[in-house]
């Protein structure tokens, strides 16, 4: 079902029977402009180049060959070349309204079955004795829609939730907890408090500062009354996280968390490894491992540290063992991490080590999917009024607050349980999709007018449009729906083709990890769909044939719809 990649695919067997090896990516794109079809071939003028000819020539040669291919004859209608080297590509009608006939008939919308990979995301990451705030958003939202996709496509994909659940803050943290076992530590915000205190005391009072040291030898060392301490202080964290993740329809679970402690033993075994090896060597009484793509204001070679000189290790160490685990143990084909872009040049420090020791062969990618941060309106990083970081749990509450206003004055008819439920969709998703919908790489700006309007590319738009469409359809009997769909003017091409590309919108995001594709489709298929229900008379159409077909348009974009807002963990309500 997905038309780019048949038309890609035919495209590379007309290259290979002319002979032509590209050094360039073959690329068949949707083009945005009517007049210039529905797919464009635009990698012409580039092997042109390559191969010192004409474009125009090149490009008249190719559709010469294209419209002899079968995928082509049975999806393009005609397909024109224009200067300075473009092939349009304007698709058939009949084999739209084919393919269309079977998404309809398929619970997956037609969309096939990938060769699955076992693919390793981590996403997330939230520290013990903290709450999750503003700052957890991204890696969790954007890195659970990527998991989704990937789960969907066919792949095995292995959460993976990173937590800080090891280090030196868990001695002072033991040390107090042993002095004061009090109620208010049994509660993440007064775990937080305790976390204070803790910090506070070690600073402050040497002798508490020393037995906190003593602590965190024992708790590496294994030590069960420390360890039961420790336990007792990620379940109370970890606890309070799952209530957001489910508030936040996340699909992490507890069975998904693989803390910093979990490497803690492979760690000695590495560094003795990378010394026997020369991969490190020792200096000043650490090791250090010198990459020389790394180098420092002297164009000298910039070293590592994997082991400091009291013998504790660092998160470049932990990061190596995590990779060198999710290569060997839980047999990774890809690894994906939604880590934000401050921590770039640290991961790639990492895995260039792991490279260099062969812990994860070239095949097996290491992928930082790195995001930017919230800003408010100022563009200033997002904080409260007093300064202070924003937990994620206040502004949830915010959000479901807001919502809840917009929809006791839009929807006053609604019962109370039904204007709960909806607040809850609207509010959350609204966050989510505000997220979601901007590239990954930059920072954006948080704005609750914006991302709570009905208008424009947000998710109340695209929830109320698949509400307007399942109005339609509950008010049609079955039989209405009967007969085939036949595509019979523009308006019902326009939203056909942007049916149709929902697969390769799916395998974009799972490509690039990219969630704002799927919130760009989503809105133009919502827009489209509004363009065909504003032109195009559905109950009222015509003749009974025309009906069934239109209403088949409608009930396969409401599928479509719903599905895609499912990949980035969004609810549907059906009324709104």
């Amino acid at each position: 079902m997905d038309i780019k990649k048949r038309l890609t695919d035919a495209l590379a067997d007309v290259f290979a029977e002319l002979k032509i090896t590209p050094e360039v990516e073959i690329t068949v794109r949707p083009s945005s402009v009517k007049k210039f079809g529905d797919y464009q071939i635009n990698c012409i003028m580039q092997i042109a180049s390559q191969l010192k000819i004409s474009p125009l020539s090149l490009a008249e040669r190719i559709a010469e060959h294209l419209r002899k291919t079968p995928t082509y004859q049975h999806t393009v209608s005609h397909i024109d070349v224009v200067a300075p080297g473009f092939i349009n590509l304007f698709l058939n009608d009949d084999a739209l309204a084919k393919m269309l006939e079977v998404a309809l008939a398929d619970d997956r919308l037609g969309v096939e079955n990938v060769i699955s990979k076992t693919i390793v995301v981590d996403y997330s990451s939230p520290n013990v004795a903290k709450e999750m705030h503003v700052g957890h958003l991204r890696s969790t939202i954007i890195g659970d829609a990527v998991v989704r996709t990937l789960n969907f496509l066919g792949h095995h994909v292995i959460r993976a939730n990173h937590i800080g659940d090891w280090g030196t803050q868990f001695g002072m943290l033991i040390a107090l907890l042993e002095e004061q076992q009090h109620e208010s530590s049994r509660s993440l915000s007064g775990l937080e408090a305790f976390y204070r205190e803790a910090k506070r005391r070690d600073e402050t009072d040497p002798a508490f500062s020393k037995k906190a040291r003593e602590y965190v030898v024992k708790l590496q060392q294994g030590d069960a009354h420390c360890r039961t301490l420790w336990k007792q202080l990620v379940h109370i964290t970890m606890e309070q996280n799952q209530r957001t993740y489910q508030r936040l329809n996340v699909t992490l679970g507890p069975q998904d968390i693989m803390g910093e402690s979990l490497y803690n033993p492979m760690l000695p075994g590495i560094v003795d490894d990378l010394l026997t090896r020369g991969i490190a060597e020792e200096s000043r009484g650490a090791v250090v491992v010198y990459l020389p793509e790394y180098q420092n204001k002297e164009g000298e070679s910039m070293g590592v540290i994997i082991r400091k000189k009291d013998g504790a290790y660092l998160y470049t160490t932990t990061d190596i063992a995590c990779a060198k685990y999710r290569y060997e143990t839980l047999h990774a084909d890809r690894m994906l991490y939604y880590i934000d872009a401050r921590q770039h040049q640290h991961l790639m420090q990492a895995w260039a080590i792991v490279r260099k020791a062969g812990y994860v062969p070239p095949e097996v990618s290491l992928e930082h999917h790195m995001f930017g941060v919230m800003l408010d309106k100022s563009g200033k990083p997002f904080k409260t009024r007093e300064g202070g970081t924003v937990k994620l749990s206040d502004l949830l509450d915010e959000a479901v607050f807001r919502a809840a206003q917009i929809v006791s004055a839009k929807s006053p008819h609604l019962d109370a349980g039904e204007q709960r439920y909806l607040a809850n969709a609207i509010g959350i998703g609204a966050v989510k999709y505000a997220d979601l919908s901007k590239n990954r790489t930059t920072d954006y700006v948080f704005d609750w007018d914006n991302m709570l309007s009905f208008e424009g590319n947000t998710a109340p738009y695209i929830q109320y449009a698949f509400a307007r469409i399942a109005s339609i359809l509950r008010r049609v009997t079955t039989d209405r729906i009967s007969g085939p769909v036949v595509i019979s003017n523009d308006k019902e091409h326009t939203l056909a083709v942007k049916l149709l590309q929902f697969e390769e919108t799916l395998h974009r995001v799972a490509k690039d990890g990219t969630p704002h594709v799927m919130c760009a489709w989503l809105y133009d298929l919502a827009g489209a769909f509004s363009r065909f229900y504003t032109d195009c008379p559905i109950l009222n159409a015509l003749e009974p044939a025309q009906t069934a077909s239109r209403l088949k348009l409608a009930e396969l974009t409401a599928r479509t719809l719903k599905m895609g807002l499912t990949m980035l963990g969004i609810d549907v309500p059906e009324r709104m």
